[in-house]
């Protein structure tokens, strides 16, 4: 009977969504962070359930032929990437599988339409946007980098290799700053200390560069000595400030204080440009995510009269997308900014033939599908990880367009919510992944969904 403590040799033979290696000891499965498939390991026993276990990577006895060595020395203690240790080939068909078994077990789809997974050229430095927490250590050292896994303890990292070189040069000016003027980094546990994050956004084609202070107050002291030496960088256009005194994990507060340059930085994603600002949702990969949209656009199969729905819309990256192949485009967002920037973002491109609104997709399309009688040819969703809520879902069943394209960041949500559509009259046509997050767990889906006769 396998228990805390032992030690235990294991054949890794398959792997689970968060990236951990499972394996069989004793008939108990094992999970084991950092093991890759085809690996035979020594194991450490940290905790047993009923059935199965957990264990810690002691050493690989015997490397998979998929093994290879991270690239980032901090690779296992930090939180951020998962999938260091595996070749970028197998780290693509685990994405792909990952999507295949959760239509398969959670959709119940038993003809999976997949088609090949779209991934990187270039799998690190691909990041336009990073947050680092700023901490001390046990030695009283001042930190910037990233959470170990499942903690709040600071891994020192300030050259993430999934980021912009820039990134570094920040990193390094910032807490040089606050060695020579003495401040104190924000502290978890006291709720005392000022600089909490230091969030940078980098503009791809535009090689425009924002940092941004999360502080624990209003005030940064001696902000003019920080500007100074961060404008030596090539590129900086905006310094501020975000406010958030609040005792919570939540990183950005509400209010912005500009220090320097503009509010915004701006980049594109194929000829749209988009004026980004600290509090903006933006993807992360303007490579991928052009080829995301593109495909989502594929498959919406637009022929210039349709009318289209973007459901959850941001800024307004897919609904702008859209708008250049569609007749009309109605972009729905719950946040005020989101559809302020949305709109600016229509302003400054020319599009005239995109509206925005602000409000839940669920309340915002049944109202005006009942008063207005606004219908739709397709709709596009773009929702969050926990996916769409149910009542959006009845209302696009009604409003029954053509088709239905289903952008997803969480293949297990999607799978569910597709499940509940092809149950009231769609079928699952198309299905592809889309690798926006090179070295990691987490992979975007595009499906397409066609209403049956």
């Amino acid at each position: 009977m396998l228990k805390k403590g032992d030690i235990v040799q294991v054949k890794i033979e398959d792997m689970g969504n968060d990236g951990e290696g499972i394996g069989r000891a004793e008939g108990f499965t094992l999970f084991i962070k950092d093991a890759v498939i085809g690996d035979t390991v020594q194991a450490l026993v940290m905790k047993m359930k009923k059935t199965y276990g957990y264990a810690r990577l002691m050493e690989v006895t015997e490397p998979s032929p998929d093994r290879v060595t991270p690239a980032c020395p901090v690779a296992r203690q930090c939180g951020g990437c998962q999938l260091q240790s595996m070749s970028y080939e197998k780290q693509l068909e685990f994405k792909e599988n990952k999507i295949a078994n959760h239509l398969r077990r959670i959709g119940k789809f038993e003809e999976i339409p997949m088609e090949p997974i779209i991934g990187m050229e270039h799998p690190f430095g691909y990041r336009n946007k990073a947050q680092f927490p700023v901490g001390r250590n046990k030695e009283g050292k001042l930190v910037a980098g990233f959470y170990a896994g499942r903690t709040h303890s600071i891994i020192d990292n300030r050259k993430c290799i999934l980021g912009v070189p820039e990134n570094e040069i920040i990193l390094e000016k910032v807490l040089s700053f606050m060695e020579e003027y003495a401040i104190e980094p924000y502290n978890e546990e006291t709720g005392t200390g000022l600089v909490r994050h230091i969030l940078t956004r980098y503009g791809f084609r535009t090689k425009q560069i924002m940092v941004c202070l999360i502080i624990n107050g209003k005030v940064l002291p001696h902000k003019d000595k920080l500007t100074e030496s961060l404008c030596q960088i090539p590129g900086m256009t905006s310094i501020s400030l975000n406010v958030n005194m609040e005792k919570t994990n939540v990183i950005l507060g509400r209010e912005i204080i500009s220090l320097w340059g503009q509010t915004y930085i701006e980049d594109y994603i194929g000829d749209v440009k988009y004026q980004i600002s600290p509090l903006s949702f933006y993807q992360v990969n303007p490579v991928q995510t052009e080829k995301l949209y593109g495909q989502a656009l594929e498959y919406a199969g637009l022929t210039g009269g349709e009318t289209v729905w973007d459901l959850y819309c941001g800024i307004g990256t897919i609904s702008l997308f859209l708008a250049e192949k569609a007749r009309k485009v109605y972009g729905v967002e719950i946040v005020p900014e989101a559809i302020e920037d949305a709109r600016n973002n229509a302003r400054i491109n020319g599009i005239h033939n995109a509206e925005f609104y602000v409000g839940k997709a669920e309340e915002v399309l049944p109202r005006k599908y009942r008063e207005e009688g606004i219908t739709a040819d397709v709709i596009v969703v773009d929702p969050p990880r926990k996916g769409c809520d149910e009542s959006l879902l009845e209302t696009i069943v009604q409003m029954a367009p053509e088709k239905v394209v289903y952008v997803s960041c969480d293949s297990a949500t999607l799978a569910r919510d597709l499940r509940y559509l092809c149950d009231r009259g769609y079928e699952l046509r198309r299905c592809r992944g889309v690798d926006q997050f090179g070295e990691t767990v987490h992979v975007e889906t595009v499906t397409l969904l066609v209403r049956k006769g």
